[in-house]
């Protein structure tokens, strides 16, 4: 490992990508029926942790996976805004 590379960017680079999915859905299915104000919290905490690993990832992506990407960032945020008003 590089001095500039980060212990957790290590961490999830060996995650299993099948386990990382599923643990994300359950989040977001917990979320969307979950009533509420915690629901959308939970949506807005799962969208920041998208945004931090959107930013970390922004430089090795190709424009058309970022702008996926973004599609997805803006519909899970707009979907957490909607449950929380």
């Amino acid at each position: 490992m590089q001095r500039t590379q980060s212990l957790l960017l290590a961490r999830l680079a060996r995650a299993n990508p099948t386990t990382v999915f599923l643990i994300t859905l359950v989040l977001v299915l917990v979320a969307l029926f979950t009533p509420g104000i915690a629901g959308g919290v939970l949506l807005l905490a799962l969208a920041g942790a998208l945004v931090a690993l959107l930013v970390t990832t922004w430089p090795v992506q190709a424009p058309q996976t970022r702008l996926v990407r973004l599609l997805m960032l803006t519909l899970l945020v707009a979907v957490a805004l909607a449950k929380l008003f």
